[in-house]
């Protein structure tokens, strides 16, 4: 279907597969470390889904979460929603719909434990797109290079805006080809302003 530029079924299993796995650690240290007593039956959103990266992945790994797929493109969805029909997954929900949509909506905003999102946005944007869907207390995890300091750096002002503070940057063994990529784990300690999120495109003409 055309939903990934990786066709070798090895590569995707390093590439994307594995690299979806090594997230699970972070996420469940960062968790326990500040958010609950148990990681087990979390509520964690992936947005951005696009072929189930990395949310399909943690819903066969982590049985006991349950995971919400958001995506905008309908053959993505179709694609999600066979796979989860193929699989018997139990534990997922694909959600057709724009995140600036979604987390006005009050059966979503704020209400996901977890929100995860990988290759969708700068981090600037993507503050703006998952952190008005975590639970204060919860957490929002970005998966991204090997060396995101900078991009980290000017999605600071965003973060905080969205009532949330830069928790940690933690390295993962990654098949790319720096051998690593890294988790961005913020914590959501306030309520996210009612503006947030803008309406789609808003993002990036008015800069955060």
């Amino acid at each position: 279907m055309n939903l990934t530029a990786v066709k070798e079924e090895n590569e995707v299993m390093e590439r994307h597969v594995e690299d979806s796995l090594a997230i699970i650690d972070p996420i469940r240290t960062s968790y326990l470390s500040h958010c609950g007593e148990s990681s087990e039956n979390m509520r964690v959103v992936d947005v951005g889904s696009g072929a189930g990266l990395p949310g399909l992945i943690l819903a066969i790994a982590c049985p006991g979460w349950k995971v919400t797929l958001l995506e905008s493109m309908n053959k993505r969805c179709v694609f999600l929603e066979s796979v989860v029909r193929l699989i018997g997954l139990p534990n997922v929900q694909v959600v057709r719909d724009r995140a600036e949509f979604l987390g006005q909506e009050d059966a979503f905003r704020e209400s996901f434990d977890v929100a995860v999102a990988r290759a969708v946005a700068e981090m600037r944007i993507l503050a703006e797109y998952c952190l008005p869907l975590v639970r204060v207390g919860g957490l929002f995890v970005a998966a991204k290079g090997h060396d995101p300091q900078e991009e980290v750096a000017r999605a600071e002002r965003a973060i905080r805006l969205m009532g949330a503070s830069l928790l940690q940057t933690c390295s993962v063994e990654s098949h790319s080809k720096y051998g690593q990529r890294t988790a961005v784990i913020c914590l959501k300690d306030g309520s996210t302003p009612k503006k947030y999120p803008r309406a789609p495109g808003t993002p990036s003409k008015l800069p955060l």
